[in-house]
């Protein structure tokens, strides 16, 4: 534990860690002119939204003295936030250890070398990420000071978005007189949905929250891994013991092939360079809006850029499928608001195309 005259490390990094902008994309969908919104998170330190949850976890860490200077910091991972527990480990002056599924792509792997960390692939036949779980926790348990931040039993995970990206989201949409109708998000762990939905359910008790899984393999739907799916990141083989149901609304659904157009629309159309779970996102943002009318105020974010994809299918020529939602998007214009000016109280605008 940290005693009076330490100080937190942690705080260092806080600068480089939350406070993105929100984005104000307007599209025509099926010849009705709409708005959605989304945090974009490929700001943060080193590009996802997981920094969040790192930091968070870290610094309770130390201040409960589970995590102590130098010690090892191990953890499986699907690779953002293995890749932030690298990087913020490092510059906190701590080794990491990172338990990977194998078929991550090429460019996870190589940050999370860049960064420094201790490598180790799990292939299928040792488990996949059930079994990279497993030998983490079994390298925590024989290395005496590591420490596992067990991101999907971790309420500080869901604490870090309850705290953050929450009031964040809620205090920018204020700035433009306007309060959420929904918040929906791919679930990996879990925190983000958890966290930002409880934030938003005590200012807006009527606001609803959807989870997002693929189409092709809905773990949250039938409570265990069913099939194959390209969205790194999200639906991992379990349901995370951090997401409680039965508080959130609705699951919603996304095919990985509509995931991929639409995060290729969102780059080639107004530049916004996102991976395929922020495909996903969008889409899934528009199925809550179709429900809840076009002029609902519906929310959600980009969790990371597509830098950590150029090896995979988001590079390549996606089919359109029917049942897809993507084809019929068309992008019109993005607007981002930062934080509200504290000199003259008006949010701060940048952006492209006519609003």
């Amino acid at each position: 534990m940290l005693s009076t005259d330490q100080r937190d490390p942690t705080r260092d990094l806080e600068p480089l860690i939350g406070n993105t902008p929100l984005l104000a994309i307007r599209f025509r969908f099926r010849g009705s002119e709409r708005v959605l919104y989304a945090k974009s998170e490929n700001l943060n330190m080193t590009g996802s939204v997981k920094d969040r949850m790192a930091l968070e976890i870290l610094r309770r860490a130390y201040r409960t003295g589970a995590l102590r200077p130098g010690g090892l910091i191990v953890e499986a991972t699907s690779g953002n936030t293995g890749i932030s527990f690298a990087a913020i480990g490092r510059a906190l002056g701590h080794p990491v250890a990172i338990f990977l599924p194998s078929w991550m792509s090429e460019e996870r792997i190589a940050l999370l070398r860049s960064f420094g960390a201790e490598l180790h692939l799990v292939p299928p036949e040792q488990g996949g990420f059930v079994g990279a779980i497993q030998l983490a926790d079994e390298l925590a348990r024989r290395t005496e000071g590591a420490f596992l931040p067990h991101q999907f039993s971790n309420q500080d995970n869901c604490d870090a978005h309850e705290r953050g990206t929450g009031p964040e989201l809620y205090s920018q949409l204020a700035s433009l007189g306007s309060i959420p109708d929904a918040f929906v998000a791919g679930v990996g762990t879990g925190g983000t949905v958890m966290g930002v939905g409880r934030f938003l359910r005590r200012v807006q008790p009527e606001v609803r929250l959807h989870p997002v899984e693929p189409a092709s393999s809905p773990t949250l739907s039938a409570g265990h891994r069913i099939g194959h799916h390209r969205i790194q990141g999200i639906s991992d083989e379990f349901i995370p013991p951090i997401v409680d149901l039965e508080f959130l609304n609705e699951v919603l659904a996304v095919a990985d092939g509509d995931a991929i157009l639409m995060a290729q629309r969102l780059a080639r159309q107004v530049g916004l360079a996102v991976g395929i779970s922020s495909g996903a996102n969008f889409l899934a943002a528009l199925r809550a809006q179709e429900r809840l009318g076009p002029s609902s105020v519906v929310t959600t974010l980009f969790a990371d850029s597509n830098k950590k994809y150029l090896s995979t299918d988001l590079m390549a020529e996606e089919p359109a499928r029917e049942g897809y939602l993507a084809p019929d998007v068309d992008l019109l214009g993005v607007r981002a608001v930062g934080r509200v000016c504290t000199m003259c109280s008006d949010p701060i605008w940048t952006g492209t195309g006519p609003f």
